[in-house]
């Protein structure tokens, strides 16, 4: 502790000489950046060293040194300066307790994100998994993404066709034939007639047909994500597959509702208050299916690796900026 507390006094010090000479190096009219006598600002410098709630001031009165000394005229004269600072703030970051030591990684989240990694691993493939709302072009974009990456793409409709291929059952895994999202209300009550409830009884192995469809769905994408490189739409791709322990990245892409409505006027035909209502439904019914079977919440940017507002940037743009993301770290 002695010696943690005379490398702070040594630190501080220095720390007001550099304002000194960057200050004579500019010569500002704002002044510098500690007006007090040495011996006070020494030692209150010092005490923001050892008090880490207050990190952030130290921070803040390194940067107001930095950012004067990157306006110094003489380019030899700002080197030395900056050099002294990198100097210094490298002897702060090795502090016990500084800055910065607490760090918010979540490293079982980080586990599974290829991207938190240095590079991708050779037994890693890269999935996507992509959940929108409804209007704001998450479908064309991750249609697109796959095509520009040559990987494969995954949506409802496609699942459904492989899940035939695979010569599952007909009526207890297809997505679409059952309705089961569009419809999904797990407490809304429905009509009981004993001879349905045995067949899907014994259909679904005892599970209520929603279930079956959720879990079989399941099953498909893990093995999916294991064998191939994919952009997968919707389906809780992201949390079933962090529930697996299987690497992915995903991503939330929205934009603002008064937008999204244009959109589906527009492709879709309707009028202002049909598409309103349409998108209100859709929205509704996506945050109910995931937040049911998943322990995230939809649309939650803590859910996700990266949200982005695709109203921003439009289709293209947006392809760009998730491409830039990944190509980092498959470089």
């Amino acid at each position: 502790m002695k010696d943690n507390h005379e490398k702070c006094l040594e630190l501080a010090n220095r720390i007001y000489d550099l304002d000194a000479k960057v200050y004579d190096c500019v010569g500002s009219a704002l002044g510098r950046t500690f007006t007090g006598n040495r011996e006070n600002t020494v030692q209150n410098l010092c005490m923001l060293m050892l008090a880490k709630p207050d990190g952030h001031l130290l921070r803040s009165e390194l940067a107001l040194i930095s950012n004067m000394a990157r306006t110094i005229p003489d380019k030899e004269a700002k080197d030395r300066m900056l050099a002294e600072y990198d100097s210094i703030l490298k002897e702060i970051e090795n502090l016990p307790d500084s800055f910065g030591k607490v760090d918010i990684l979540d490293l079982t989240r980080a586990e599974l994100n290829p991207t938190a990694r240095k590079k991708l691993s050779e037994n890693d493939h890269l999935v996507i998994c992509i959940s929108r709302t409804q209007g704001s072009a998450g479908n064309d974009i991750g249609f697109e993404l796959a095509d520009e990456l040559h990987i494969n793409y995954y949506d409802v409709e496609i699942f459904n066709q492989v899940l035939k291929r695979l010569e599952a059952e007909k009526g207890s895994v297809d997505d679409a034939e059952t309705d089961h999202f569009t419809e999904f209300d797990k407490y809304k009550k429905k009509s009981f007639r004993l001879k349905t409830w045995f067949r899907e009884f014994n259909r679904y192995h005892g599970l209520p047909r929603q279930d079956a469809i959720f879990f079989n769905m399941s099953d498909l994408i893990c093995n999916l994500a294991r064998t191939e490189d994919c952009v997968i739409m919707g389906r809780c791709a992201d949390s079933i597959l962090a529930n697996n322990h299987i690497p992915h990245i995903s991503l939330f892409i929205s934009a603002p509702f008064t937008l999204r409505v244009r959109r589906i006027m527009a492709s879709k035909n309707m009028d202002l208050k049909q598409a309103s209502r349409f998108l209100r439904q859709m929205d509704r019914q996506h945050k109910r299916y995931y937040d049911f079977y998943t322990d995230g919440r939809w649309g939650r940017p803590e859910s996700y690796d990266l949200c982005i507002n695709s109203a921003n940037y439009g289709i293209r743009e947006t392809i760009d900026l998730i491409e830039r993301m990944i190509n980092q770290k498959r470089n």
